[in-house]
């Protein structure tokens, strides 16, 4: 062979073995491309915007920044989204319009929920005879990326965040992740930018621990104290740090049978507060108060104590060990990975809030889904109705739901990450009653 088409070959054999590589990046599980921080740069970008040739954006452009799709959050949804789940599948947090049709819900069941749900509305009406129809938005059920490239758009009814001035235009997945993973979590617990290597994802119980030498990536890569999104220039600077909060290992799964715990330790309603910062606090309107990350939002022994007896409407016969319920989470109060968090996490029954933990707290995700949920206000259950399950079923027959609300049975016990109603009671009352007394039979 000449040393011209030995060349070639070579040259050959590289490009193929490179797109076997970006091609395998794009399919090994989400916290090993990641891996705690930045992933390959070709996961994300493009040099030409093309590949042999052709383009390589699912929309055939480049966005800014010689991104793989029209914007971020396209790019996210490259790997995040995938036509043709069945059911929950690993890292992805979005379900495929072609797998959710009319009356079928969408299908991953993440801790932060499917951004699916901003695709489906609903209307029912409340009773027999009413002529008003009652509505359920789809842009009422979560946070709405703008991910062209997909089929997401913004929150006309909301220009900016609720208690904040971020504008809903620019939202995006990395609004909140930060796609470089600058921010780490050193062995003292401090977490900044510092140039100490990271050495893997610090978001699982599976995930190893910093060391005088290495930090690990925080949580869920999110943006920490002085991170803004680079297309939205230094506005809208974040002041708080990423959480302390530890996921099992396998966390995209239906609860029909046990439920998924992820252990929130310690700041979590503060770093929400980086862009809802006029919700919950004491300057907010009165019906935005409710305790929540610190302002006086600690549980307490009354407060836990009820927590942990509470299985449902009718049943009081709950004990510490036992208790948790995956649709009112509460904050541990801990930032102890080792001996407290990761201990927690899983997906077995687990014990309620105790003090010997830490200090128990209600916290923002105790009631909201952090992407998207079933419900409006991406609530974790149903809180326009007096009832989430009424006469043993969470949804009626026909167009009068007064508690079902526009969703049909399987949808709403997606909703529920498949619980099944006859978990609660047989007329089951809203899961405020797993913290509050007042009311309950």
């Amino acid at each position: 062979m000449h040393s011209h088409q030995k060349s070639k070959s070579y040259i050959l054999v590289l490009q193929t073995t490179f797109a076997v590589l970006v091609a395998a990046a794009l399919c090994i599980p989400v916290d090993a491309f990641h891996r705690g921080g930045v992933g390959e740069c070709e996961g994300c970008h493009t040099i030409h915007n093309s590949v042999e040739g052709q383009p390589d954006s699912p929309a055939g452009i480049s966005g800014n920044y010689l991104l793989k799709g029209s914007d971020p959050s396209s790019v996210c949804l490259n790997c995040h989204q995938v036509s043709g789940d069945t059911g929950p599948t690993g890292y992805h947090i979005s379900t495929a319009p072609v797998d959710m049709p009319a009356g079928s819900p969408p299908r991953q069941m993440t801790p932060g929920g499917d951004f699916g749900w901003l695709k489906k509305s609903y209307t029912w009406f409340s009773s027999l005879g009413s002529t008003t129809i009652q509505r359920s938005p789809a842009n009422s059920h979560g946070h709405n990326i703008v991910a062209l490239d997909y089929g997401y758009d913004m929150d006309f009814d909301k220009p900016k965040a609720p208690g904040g001035d971020y504008p809903s235009a620019a939202l995006s997945c990395t609004s909140c992740h930060d796609p470089h993973g600058k921010y780490r979590r050193f062995s003292d617990g401090s977490i900044s930018t510092a140039a100490a290597p990271i050495k893997g994802s610090g978001s699982l119980v599976r995930s190893a621990e910093p060391d005088p030498q290495n930090a690990v990536g925080v949580y869920r890569l999110l943006g920490g104290v002085g991170y803004y999104q680079k297309s939205q220039g230094q506005s809208n600077v974040f002041s708080n740090n990423p959480p302390a909060a530890v996921a099992p290992d396998v966390y995209n799964r239906s609860e029909s049978v046990s439920q998924t715990r992820v252990a929130y330790g310690a700041g979590m309603s503060d770093w929400c507060r980086n862009c809802h910062s006029g919700i919950h606090t004491d300057a907010a309107p009165a019906s935005l108060k409710h305790p929540s990350g610190g302002l006086g939002a600690g549980l307490g022994a009354g407060i836990a104590g009820w927590y942990d007896q509470y299985i449902k409407d009718g049943d009081l016969s709950g004990v510490e060990s036992n208790a948790y319920l995956s649709l009112v989470p509460f904050e541990i109060g801990s930032t102890d990975y080792s001996m407290v968090l990761k201990p927690i996490a899983g997906t077995t029954p687990t014990r309620g809030p105790s003090l010997t933990d830490g200090t128990p707290q209600v916290m923002c995700l105790s009631c909201h889904r952090a992407h998207a949920s079933g419900w409006d206000g991406s609530m974790r259950w149903n809180n326009r109705s007096p009832y989430i399950v009424y006469a043993g079923k969470y949804s009626q027959t026909g167009d009068i739901q007064p508690y079902g609300q526009g969703r049909n049975e399987l949808e709403a016990q997606a909703a529920y990450y498949n619980i099944p109603a006859s978990a609660f009671g047989y007329n089951q009352y809203q899961f405020c009653y797993k913290c509050h007394q007042s009311g309950t039979k």
